[in-house]
């Protein structure tokens, strides 16, 4: 394996480093929107997270492409190969250096926006659960638990307007 090989799996590394702290960041607004139901600002947020989910996918496939040429030229590194093994195959003391700290600092942003995307699912449930709960008391509709084989909900309607008026 070539030095230029592991310079570009370092760069690789850098972006999506770079591209997974912007997730962080849109996660973070995300949750403020979602806190403040601010739906101008989540429309525009969505659409940045998916160009940013873009930029990550590319670059997820760029650094398995990459990591497979690296496993065809050494039979050392398999699919079970744990990152910290791999990093010690570095043709030098500073390409494991850098590897190894763009590896930690890659791992705790994509726990970070693993936690965050959690966190604005739940958000965005109680959201929706509530504009459900708000449009059935407006249709008068009352949604009960079932506790059936199926379960599910049972919903009834009771007549809130009378249209013979």
């Amino acid at each position: 394996m070539d030095e230029a090989m592991w310079n570009e799996l370092t760069e690789v590394f850098r972006k999506l480093t770079t591209a997974y702290g912007a997730a962080v960041s849109i996660g973070e607004r995300k949750h403020a929107a979602l806190v403040t139901v601010d739906m101008k600002s989540l429309e525009k947020i969505l659409d940045e997270e998916q160009l940013i989910i873009a930029k990550i996918e590319r670059l997820e496939k760029s650094r398995g492409a990459i990591l497979a040429e690296m496993a065809k030229q050494n039979p050392m590194i398999t699919a079970e190969t744990k990152m910290e093994e791999f990093i010690t195959l570095a043709p030098s003391r500073q390409i494991e250096d850098q590897l190894r700290a763009l590896h930690k600092e890659l791992s705790d942003k994509v726990d970070e926006t693993v936690r965050l995307r959690d966190n604005n699912q739940i958000l965005a449930q109680g959201a929706l659960d509530a504009v459900n709960f708000q449009l059935n008391r407006l249709g008068g509709a009352t949604v009960e638990q079932s506790y059936s084989k199926k379960g599910g909900n049972v919903v009834t309607h009771r007549k809130n307007f009378d249209y013979k008026a």
